[in-house]
């Protein structure tokens, strides 16, 4: 009971620096990534120290005597360099990997040759900021997804190549080069297993073991990480296309679930206008069953042509978060086509940067409330035209 309010408090203070700071654009994901990538270089240098020339000079001779704890350290220093890259997009696939090979790294340092407690400490601090801001990590990309298969497919086949090449001896006939260490690490890998080449002690076989049981995990992961997203835009189309013969074209795209937004359709629908919506979340069964929804992140040009965004008269991005209004605008604008755009701010302190977006039409009705009510009580005379100015900018 006791961890959950400083849990919460800790949180809370993270949101608070964030907004204080105005770090829509960079926080969290930005220095979590530098920090990650940081943790990695240093782990890698603990690791292989100043040797790793040595190190590189004896495999390229065929003679790797490497202590048999450096595979883990460096299989995770490399990856984290990768997540880092993941981060830096905000993918929720490559947090979900940063705080898994952060534990790693943290009983790597813990259990293996070198201990270091300053280290430790590090990465458990990376540990708990990784956790504490896990809902800024929401994007699911294919791109992300694919740099996820690439990168544990490559640790997976060095991991098996320097692990029976360093284990050689322990096979029958040994395995003396990384040519036959890469074949039979690929062989054990795909469970394929020839049977040319065996192990006959009790690591080579544990180690063999290790290889299948990952190889089957691996593939099968990877394999799910690149093709869900495809199979879940497909089924996404179906589901939002199904009962609806509306043609996305020179119609209104309202993107997000606002007061705004919600007012602003509901207008437009009453002045028979055609309209799409698009939301990040899916809609309840029957909610919006007579609605033109279309359901996916309004910063990825796909979602954006999906909802015909490129035909549209004008695309309002309308969401309560300013920095994605923007990226929206920018998305638009990639995305090419006629159709005008509006962004929503929500906080005055933001209108400056959205202005540098160069969206056709500000909507700022916040920015309007503490000026229309000094204006009220001071007895200043409230006009059309400047209500208007204040509103849209």
């Amino acid at each position: 009971m006791l961890l959950k309010p400083l849990w919460q408090r800790w949180h809370a203070g993270l949101q608070r620096w964030a907004r204080r700071l105005r770090t829509h654009g960079w926080f969290p994901h930005v220095p979590l990534a530098l920090v990650l990538a940081g943790g990695a270089l240093k782990l890698l240098h603990t690791d292989l120290g100043r040797n790793w020339q040595r190190y590189l000079a004896l495999l390229a001779n065929g003679q790797f005597d490497a202590h048999p704890g450096l595979l883990p350290p460096l299989l995770i220093g490399l990856g984290q360099l990768t997540m880092a890259l993941g981060l830096l997009m905000r993918s929720r696939l490559a947090w979900t990997m940063a705080v898994l090979l952060t534990i790693a790294a943290m009983a790597s340092l813990l259990f293996g040759w070198h201990h270091s407690i300053p280290m430790l400490v590090y990465f458990s601090l990376l540990l708990s900021a990784l956790l504490a801001c896990w809902q800024r990590f929401d994007r699911s990309s294919l791109a992300a997804s694919t740099l996820f298969a690439f990168t544990s497919v490559a640790m997976l086949i060095m991991y098996a190549t320097l692990g029976s090449y360093y284990l050689g001896a322990e096979f029958t006939p040994h395995i003396n080069d990384l040519v036959t260490a890469l074949y039979y690490a690929l062989i054990t890998m795909s469970t394929v297993g020839y049977g040319d080449i065996v192990p006959h002690t009790p690591e080579a076989r544990l180690f063999a073991v290790s290889v299948v049981v990952l190889g089957v995990a691996v593939f099968a992961t990877s394999l799910t990480a690149v093709v869900a997203p495809m199979v879940t835009r497909s089924l996404q189309r179906i589901v939002n296309h199904k009962g609806r013969t509306m043609k996305r074209k020179d119609h209104f795209v309202v993107i997000g679930n606002t007061s705004l937004a919600i007012n602003t359709w509901r207008e437009l629908i009453k002045r028979g206008q055609p309209v799409t919506r698009l939301l990040r979340d899916a809609p309840e069964e029957g909610e919006l069953a007579d609605v033109d929804v279309v359901v996916g992140d309004s910063s990825d040009i796909d979602v954006l042509r999906q909802a015909g965004a490129h035909q549209a008269k004008a695309v309002l991005a309308m969401r309560d978060d300013d920095a994605e209004n923007a990226f929206t605008v920018l998305a638009v604008k990639e995305l090419g086509g006629d159709a005008r755009t509006v962004a929503a701010v929500n906080d005055a302190r933001h209108l400056s940067r959205i202005k540098l977006v160069q969206p056709d039409v500000i909507v700022a009705p916040q920015v309007l409330g503490g000026e229309l009510t000094a204006m009220l009580l001071t007895g200043e005379k409230v006009t059309a035209d400047f209500v208007l100015d204040r509103v849209f900018q």
